[in-house]
């Protein structure tokens, strides 16, 4: 499984219409292959600062969903709402022993 991370920072008067899109896209995302959970979260002392977090099964779904023409649409939507291009981070889950979950606790 992959986490995908995705920071955005958004001009002040933009907080409205940027959370408008990313619901839109979130929902546009679960119905993707591959899928499996989202949040889309806002900054408690900085409302202009937003992550989105992603879980998907493989980095393959992520990237066709990346680069899909539905969400390069919705991307340059958001962007001129920005005051900066968006980060996208992606972390694997790591594997201790045989367990492939990442809430299992060694003890």
């Amino acid at each position: 499984m992959f986490r995908v991370i995705i920071e955005r920072h958004c001009h002040p008067d933009k907080i409205a219409e940027l959370e408008r899109l990313l619901v839109d896209l979130r929902a546009k995302a679960t119905r993707q292959p591959g899928y499996i959970s989202g949040e889309t979260l806002q900054a408690v002392d900085d409302p202009t600062f937003w992550l989105v977090i992603s879980t998907w099964t493989d980095l393959e779904h992520w990237k066709k969903w990346e680069t899909s023409p539905p969400r390069q649409e919705d991307t340059k939507k958001v962007a001129p709402l920005l005051t900066a291009p968006e980060k996208v981070s992606i972390f694997k889950f790591s594997r201790r022993g045989t367990s492939a979950s990442s809430h299992t606790i060694d003890r």
